[in-house]
């Protein structure tokens, strides 16, 4: 199994970027996909989940701003990021779980099956 995330880099304050997850040896349809960030010294934080039913959560920081999605029949996912903020550097990470397992926390980087290698976000002010 790969999850592969790409579309970091450096970007302005204000500026947009979008991040890509391909999906490798899991059927996504079948998933919940997630991501979350980490920045340097601090604990992995929670951004955005689509589950399989395509409901979707935000954290509070990042509400209005990042749009998550997903496209099953290509196997990828996408969070779509605006106006950004210097506090929004970090890597960020994808990550899937099986949609078939119980007690589900959407929130919760250890609640996941998978999680890619990530792909640096730098927001200069």
């Amino acid at each position: 199994v790969q999850l592969q995330a790409s579309g970091g880099g450096l970007v302005q304050a204000g500026g947009s970027l979008r991040l890509s997850c391909a999906v490798l040896g899991v059927t996504l349809s079948n998933s919940h996909m997630a991501w979350f960030r980490q920045a340097p010294g601090k604990e992995p934080e929670f951004v955005a989940a689509v589950r399989f039913s395509t409901r979707t959560d935000y954290s509070d920081s990042v509400k209005g701003r990042f749009t998550i999605s997903r496209d099953d029949a290509k196997n990828t996912g996408t969070l779509q990021m605006s106006s950004l903020k210097p506090e929004d550097t970090a890597i960020y990470y994808c990550a899937t779980r099986n949609r078939f397992r119980v007690g589900y926390v959407y929130n919760n980087m250890g609640n996941y099956d998978y999680r890619g290698q990530g792909t640096q976000v730098t927001v200069s002010s």
